[in-house]
């Protein structure tokens, strides 16, 4: 039996070489302009969140915003060396259009860039 549609994420620390434990991830639904939170999660020891983000008829076509909190995160493992820092909130806007499908959208993260795509 397939699973149904849903939305995964993970976060890879490129500069330390290892996933991102404890960032913290909030979701977004979009429409006409307005942000609706849909939830907050962090991330475990293995860079991801222990659910889906969203899935089976909750997650419809539409545009989405995964909002990455990273400054808190370079803070604590000590990365950031800038104030304020050049990189806190990583807001990363995408649309869905097939519910039914699985969107996996990582985030690959340093002090001083990120870079994502729609993963598998």
């Amino acid at each position: 039996m397939n699973k149904p549609g849903r939305l995964t994420t993970h976060v890879l620390d490129t500069a330390l070489g290892k996933p991102a434990a404890g960032l913290t991830i909030d979701l977004f639904w979009i429409e006409n302009g307005e942000h609706q939170h849909i939830v907050t999660r962090v991330t475990n020891s293995d860079g991801r969140v222990d659910a889906p983000l969203v899935e089976g008829v909750g997650f419809m076509a539409g545009t989405y915003e995964l909002v990455f909190h990273a400054g808190d995160y370079l803070r604590a493992t000590g990365a950031v060396t800038t104030d304020p820092a050049f990189l806190d909130r990583i807001p990363l806007r995408f649309g869905v259009a097939d519910p039914s499908s699985h969107y996996h959208v990582p985030l690959l993260l340093s002090a001083y860039g990120y870079s994502t795509y729609r993963g598998s």
